[in-house]
């Protein structure tokens, strides 16, 4: 397995806080920030197109400085973290992609989210969540370390970002539903999981593939989907599976993968 300080270089973040004790994923405001940026640009160019140039349309100073530092802090925003530059390369290959990409980024960089995906990932479709479901879960982590109020406000926020990338359903009762998975967003779960050290079959049982709620099956035919489109390369002979990432890491971060 890779070594921790390596994947907080990939981009990964550890800990116990996150960003979700302030905000939603806020899907809208990436999308908007996205359309008046390029794919090349650096986080200097991010945070002046929020704060500066406020292409957000955030009412107040404050309210963009925040907005900026909750983006940094949830997506990093910079072509020298390689979970978002590559993250940024796929964001325009298909739309429909683009919640659940953003939901898989997040994550990956906020330890307060991640402690919810295994009551995610246990609900059937259909079945009901109560804020108060993931307050619990949260709180179960240290039962003394939040407040009802901050339970209550961090649980609203990541249900929002469960609504927002299509697990969840409703305004204010909130039933599970199936997301929408590409092709997109498996080579990017790939990505994920190989940057943890993981190769060949062990790639598509890892926990970043089982974020994506699909069988193993249709992850290999979604895969094979992301081959044929020059996303990733896939290989199958048998029960022996090749997976590659052309281009997704320089020479110095592929080296980071063997320290």
């Amino acid at each position: 397995m890779t070594n921790q300080q390596s994947l907080i270089n990939f981009g990964f973040k550890f800990g116990r806080s996150g960003a979700h004790d302030s905000r939603t994923m806020m899907l809208p405001e990436l999308r908007s920030l996205f359309a008046c940026t390029q794919s090349s640009d650096g986080r200097p160019r991010y945070r002046e197109q929020i704060t500066e140039l406020n292409c957000l349309g955030k009412p107040t100073s404050r309210a963009r400085k925040l907005t900026a530092e909750h983006l940094v802090d949830l997506y990093g925003l910079s072509p020298d973290t390689p979970l978002f530059r590559v993250f940024r390369q796929l964001w325009d290959v298909r739309v429909e992609a683009q919640p659940l990409l953003a939901l898989q980024l997040a994550a990956a960089r906020d330890p307060l989210f991640r402690v919810s995906v295994p009551l995610m990932l246990e609900l059937q479709p259909g079945e009901p969540l109560q804020r108060e479901h993931t307050e619990a879960v949260l709180a179960a982590q240290d039962p003394n370390r939040f407040s009802p109020a901050s339970l209550k406000s961090y649980a609203q926020n990541i249900n929002g970002s469960w609504t927002q990338a299509g697990f969840l359903r409703g305004r204010v009762k909130k039933s599970r539903a199936q997301p929408q998975v590409t092709e997109v967003n498996v080579a990017y779960a790939l990505f994920q999981a190989y940057l943890n050290g993981l190769s060949g079959q062990r790639l598509f049982s890892s926990e970043w593939c089982k974020l994506l709620d699909c069988r193993v099956e249709r992850l290999i035919e979604l895969a094979r989907t992301a081959s044929l489109r020059g996303l990733i390369t896939f290989k199958q002979s048998g029960e022996v599976i090749e997976v590659g990432f052309p281009d997704f890491l320089t020479a110095t971060e592929k080296a980071w993968l063997h320290e």
